[in-house]
């Protein structure tokens, strides 16, 4: 059965796009035209474009475009869903807003110390692991699909943790705490296998976990989460559950859900290993030279001191 069914506007989120449009106005009214107001600002660069606009169509793919409505019919794209909105997105939406802008708000006298707490390494790993491996508990997950404002909430959470979690990682604002480069390695690498154990319940799982994605009833209430409830009771009678848009049975949508959503995070992270191994590498030997001269020189002051 074709995903047309469900109507132009639960495919599209018209809704979505005029939010999204709304928030890159205000972003290059504050960053461009309402700049000179700041008293520390600079220019917008390209590069905080680029990687803003690409948070913001991701955003919109991944929960406004036919993708959103797969992911309440397909556990496996629910998945693929979750690794862009936390793995992904959280990063080009720090990269993409200019450090002046994320100095003022970080520096608000009650943000400032919520977020100073919330962004220390093992906090936020910590809360980040906490919060996904709570969500993906089936009474819990169950009852988040088939509630609208608590799905919000959730979702907000959940992206909130993961933007904590990446921030010591990527955040380029003069004077945050730098993690240095072995730290930051051994941060990627404490971030994946947290996440693992909630991974693997789900893969080696011998039944299905989740009612929406396999209890009729309980699908549709979920499904309107983003179908309109006028859509959804003209269709009711037609469509009984998932089975009706897949030939994957369940357990099997279940367990390719969650090797996809391990698979794309080792992929993720495992790139951000690279990128930070090579910047440590690259300052390490860069300063090199200068390094074995400070200490030779700080060897031949302790031997003359020696020798007096």
């Amino acid at each position: 059965m074709p995903l047309s069914i469900f109507g132009f506007q639960a495919l599209w989120s018209p809704y979505l796009i005029g939010i999204i449009v709304c928030l890159i106005i205000v972003y290059f009214l504050v960053t461009v035209v309402w700049r000179k107001h700041f008293k520390v600002s600079e220019s917008l660069k390209k590069s905080e474009v680029i990687y803003f606009l690409i948070g913001m169509i991701t955003f919109y793919i991944i929960k406004g475009s036919p993708v959103d409505v797969t992911s309440l019919i397909l556990f496996t794209m629910h998945m693929v869903q979750m690794v862009f909105l936390l793995f992904v997105l959280p990063i080009f939406i720090i990269m993409g807003i200019p450090w002046w802008i994320w100095k003022l708000i970080i520096e608000a006298p009650v943000v400032g110390k919520i977020f100073k707490y919330c962004t220390l390494p093992v906090v936020s790993v910590l809360v980040f692991t906490f919060t996904f491996s709570i969500y993906h508990i089936p009474s819990v997950f169950d009852t988040i699909k088939t509630d609208s404002t608590f799905h919000g909430l959730v979702t907000l959470v959940l992206f909130l943790s993961a933007f904590f979690m990446y921030w010591p990682l990527v955040n380029t604002v003069p004077g945050q705490p730098q993690m240095k480069g072995l730290y930051k390695i051994g941060y990627i690498i404490a971030t994946a296998i947290a996440i693992t154990p909630a991974c693997a319940i789900i893969v080696f799982s011998k039944e299905p976990l989740y009612s929406t994605y396999t209890d009729g009833e309980m699908w549709l209430k979920a499904m309107a989460l983003c179908v309109p409830v006028s859509t959804l009771s003209n269709i009711s009678i037609t469509i009984s559950g998932p089975e009706l848009f897949t030939n994957l049975s369940p357990i099997s949508d279940q367990q390719m859900g969650g090797v996809l959503m391990k698979i794309m995070q080792e992929i993720i992270l495992g790139t951000l290993l690279v990128i930070v191994f090579r910047q440590w590498w690259r300052d390490e030997h860069v300063n090199e030279e200068q390094i074995t001269e400070n200490a030779l020189k700080e060897f031949q002051a302790k031997k003359r001191e020696q020798q007096y």
